[in-house]
């Protein structure tokens, strides 16, 4: 579910089960103590995963890095696209169907980005640790908080 907030940031995948780029980000808002300023929320382009609760190669680390992870997959709305910010969507391909998707929609406010661009290692793409183990989610985990921490900078 989102938080309430000035600034608002919706992280995209695929089927939103994988990535954890919203648990990230929440720690951060939390530990800067800027909660209360932001709304988060998550959601996929497809709907194959709907309804159903993180990978589990994803909660292993985010719990091994003490980050709380309640989360159900959904699939975005149009109204996101009015009502957030920032969108900022895993993998080119989704950006793509987002932009296509954002197209259709009238009065739309959301900047749509790839989340690698606040990269510091410049790693633009974050792979999907999908079909990966463990290590492949660390990496991704560690591709998200390096992005996460710019972007809050830049629009702290």
């Amino acid at each position: 579910m989102a938080e309430v907030g000035s600034k608002s940031v919706l992280f995209v995948c695929l089927s939103n089960i994988c990535w954890s780029p919203i648990a990230v980000f929440r720690k951060l808002v939390t530990d800067e103590n800027v909660s209360d300023n932001w709304r988060i929320g998550s959601g996929a382009i497809s709907t194959y995963e709907v309804g159903n609760p993180p990978d589990y190669h994803g909660q292993n680390c985010m719990r091994k890095h003490g980050i709380p992870m309640n989360h159900i997959a959904r699939q975005i709305t149009r109204e996101n696209f009015v009502t957030f910010n920032y969108i900022l969507c895993m993998g080119e391909s989704n950006l793509r169907d987002l932009n296509r998707k954002n197209n259709q929609v009238k009065n739309y406010k959301a900047k749509i980005e790839l989340p690698g661009s606040y990269d510091p290692q410049k790693q633009l793409i974050i792979e999907d640790p999908y079909y990966g183990n463990d290590s492949d989610f660390e990496v991704v985990y560690q591709q998200c908080l390096r992005y996460c921490k710019a972007f809050l900078e830049k629009t702290h």
